[in-house]
């Protein structure tokens, strides 16, 4: 089985996605299709053993679409082309509309001449133009009349089809054939202009909204603007500049300052400061040594230095985001289904009102009106049920805000892999934090030096133990190690150095017997307890066989934990620890940050569990955390979240990731999650209100009140607005701040 992402040409509604998805999913070999109408691309599996992309093409092209893979540059040029076109048209159909105008209002008051030109020239005119409009300009909409006689499948485009070739086919009649229109005394006003007008501002309109969408897939433009475009590389001991795509893996790359770094490695020689903010969303340059990780993408600030490429082309980090966002954007969330179902019925149901309320028109109208006012107005009213019904709005209403707010979380550092999850967050009341690397950093550090002897300092101790420790591989004597070069202390000269294993590591410093070890199981030393009461580990530093000073170790708390685990509980959540570590180091971390409720020394097999019975117990749970042994839990959880400091397996398993680890990002993606679904809301209302509006008025009902019906025309221009509107107030989510 095989992924791919299609881009797909020709659809202008929620009901195109519909028809496309029963087309390929009756396919042998396609396992599932996702077809987003906003983006216009379909996320398809299939098995290319059995079917392929020009199969699928064969298919949806008998239905009036294409499908093929995106093409960036193609894209780009066939907007132009269609920017021209629309221009054209549109300036057209707005001397079209002035005229109509014009015309109208100079039969309503006197003191407005008439047109100057002739009304048998002007429709004579109007008709070869709008031949061209309907049969060329807007060939779509007669296809999409074909499509729905020849496969039963009806969209937007064959309600407007339906309606602008009524009203051209009516105004063609009484135009070539006079007499009918004397006999049935119909007025003289033919309908060309409204088919010319209708179908220009449609094609706007479609033009606008394809514009407008284009915007809410900006985030993956810019993250790809963030590549270096060239590496300069060493090979057969010369450089050589060359495009980022032709890096080898394991090739030696030179960074000089203020140059992007072109792909992910580790550096080899110097040493150098880089500004990591585009993946930590931090403003502080980090410092790089030998030995340590860098990303393609990040910027080099100073100093000069060679590294060695590991990860390159799809595997690097800002390739692994650019397809974490693009596949997201091409999900949908479940708020989706309503407006789905809606446009599935949605045409069918509204070609059934537009022919009813011609046949109340002709059948009622005429008797009581005559024919002279029923068959116009009942022309009309088809015309305009159909137009205004488009349900454009309705189809762009959730992903449009779904994209925005995946686009606008990016920005910051938060990576939503598919809609589902964010909308669900939005409903959480329970979010379970893992310990390790998720609350805390993950790495143990000193955090107590307490004296056992007055001839020794802090510093005298801490020098001792550094010098020794270096030279052993276990991660708490790096973690001394480490702890004593932050206070600038020199090490020492270690003689003798040996590595008791499982208990601690000697050597001989200025000739003094220099011991490290744990403490006895049965150690009764009150400062021991306390600090392993707190969960700490301890170490104790012997000179010549006596006791001089106790070394305790712990993994630290984050330096955000504690603001973001209030704001967490400022939003009515409860906050879970899930650890497998001993209660009292558990207890300990908890206490710091207000955790609610402790899960300790649960065995990675049991975390699942242990969300389940939160849900059980009926909380909709997130589950945030960095470790291969948090996978099952983070798939378990309603949402998981995860660290992109953590492993690999845990952001496979996660719907949102979190860059840089930091969990200040939660409370932010929580305030996302809101924002957006509210935002889906509001378009939908919208979306609902204009066409429960608009249909019945369009149909006639105010006439027997008012004497209005509202002409095709603006019913057009109100479709094309109603879902620019939509995707106006959904692109009002990048302006979230977080």
């Amino acid at each position: 089985m095989i992924n791919k992402i299609l881009q797909i040409k020709g659809m202008h509604c929620a009901s195109c996605s519909t028809v496309i998805t029963k087309k390929i999913l009756n396919l042998d070999g396609v396992k599932s299709i996702d077809v987003n109408y906003a983006t216009e691309k379909a996320s398809i599996i299939f098995d290319d053993g059995k079917v392929s992309i020009d199969q699928m093409n064969k298919e949806v092209e008998k239905l009036g679409y294409s499908m093929a893979v995106f093409n960036e540059k193609t894209s780009n040029k066939e907007l132009k082309k269609e920017k021209i076109k629309v221009l054209f048209v549109f300036y057209i159909s707005l001397v079209v509309f002035l005229i109509m105008i014009w015309d109208i209002f100079s039969r309503i008051f006197y003191f407005i001449p008439q047109v100057f030109i002739p009304m048998k020239v002007l429709n004579l005119f109007l008709m070869i133009l709008s031949t061209i409009f309907l049969f060329y300009i807007g060939r779509n909409f007669i296809n999409g009349i074909i499509r729905f006689i020849k496969y039963k499948t009806a969209n937007m485009d064959t309600l407007i089809g339906i309606g602008t070739l009524t009203a051209y086919l009516y105004s063609t009649i009484i135009t070539l054939f006079p007499k009918i229109e004397i006999y049935l005394k119909l007025p003289e006003y033919k309908y060309f202009d409204v088919v010319i007008v209708v179908i220009g501002f449609v094609t706007l309109g479609k033009y606008l909204e394809s514009h407008s969408k284009r915007k809410t897939g900006e985030a993956i433009e810019k993250l790809l603007e963030l590549q270096a475009k060239t590496a300069i590389v060493i090979r057969d001991g010369k450089e050589f500049e060359i495009p980022i795509n032709e890096v080898l893996i394991n090739e030696v790359i030179i960074v000089k300052p203020g140059m992007k770094i072109p792909v992910d490695g580790v550096i080899l020689e110097g040493k150098t400061s880089i500004d990591e903010g585009m993946i930590t969303g931090e403003s502080i340059p980090v410092d790089k040594n030998i030995g340590d990780m860098v990303i393609g993408a990040t910027i080099n600030k100073q100093g000069s230095f060679r590294f060695v490429a590991t990860k390159i082309g799809r595997d690097t980090v800002l390739s692994q985001i650019i397809k974490m966002v693009e596949e997201a954007q091409n999900s949908k969330a479940p708020i989706q289904a309503l407006s789905d179902r809606i446009s599935n019925i949605f045409v069918p149901i509204v070609l059934g009102i537009a022919f009813v309320s011609i046949l109340i028109w002709l059948f009622v109208g005429i008797p009581v009106l005559g024919s002279s006012i029923a068959i116009p107005y009942g022309i009309l009213s088809f015309v305009g049920v159909l137009i205004i019904a488009c349900p454009c709005a309705l189809g762009l209403a959730t992903p449009t805000a779904i994209m925005v707010g995946i686009g606008n979380g990016a920005e910051y550092g938060i990576l939503i892999r598919n809609a589902e999850s964010l909308e669900l967050l939005s409903k959480i009341d329970t979010i379970v934090l893992d310990k390790t690397g998720t609350i805390t950093k993950g790495k143990p550090e000193v955090t107590d030096i307490i004296i056992l002897d007055e001839s020794f300092n802090k510093n005298e101790i801490l020098r001792l133990a550094g010098s020794v420790e270096k030279l052993s591989e276990h991660p708490l004597a790096k973690s001394i190690a480490k702890s004593a070069i932050s206070e600038n202390i020199i090490f020492a000269n270690v003689l003798d150095f040996i590595s008791l294993e499982g208990v601690g590591v000697r050597g001989i410093i200025d000739n003094k017997n220099i011991y490290i070890h744990k403490p006895d199981i049965n150690n009764e030393d009150l400062n021991i307890k306390r600090l392993q009461e707190q969960g700490k580990t301890v170490v104790i530093v012997e000179v010549n066989n006596k006791k001089v000073g106790i070394i305790a170790l712990s993994d630290t708390i984050k330096d955000t934990a504690l603001e973001s685990i209030s704001k967490l509980h400022n939003k009515g959540i409860k906050v879970v620890m899930l650890t497998g570590d001993n209660h009292l180091s558990a207890l300990y971390i908890a206490k710091q940050v207000n955790i609610d409720i402790i899960f300790s020394e649960v065995l990675p097999s049991e975390k699942a569990s242990k969300i389940k019975e939160l849900q059980d117990n009926g909380h909709v749970v997130a589950m945030a955390g960095d470790g291969i042994n948090d996978a099952p839990a983070l798939v378990q959880a309603d949402v998981g979240i995860a660290m992109a400091t953590g492993s690999d397996i845990a952001i496979e398993s996660a719907g949102i990731v979190l860059l840089h680890g930091d969990i200040d990002k939660l409370s932010k993606v929580i305030d996302l999650s809101k924002a957006t679904i509210r935002t889906v809301k509001q378009n939908l209302f919208w979306a609902f209100i204009y066409n429960i509006i608009g249909i019945p008025i369009a149909a006639g009902i105010l006439y027997p009140i008012w004497g209005i019906i509202l002409n095709p025309i603006f019913a057009g221009i109100s479709m094309a607005l109603s879902s620019v509107s939509v995707i106006g107030n959904s692109l009002r989510l990048k302006t979230k701040k977080l």
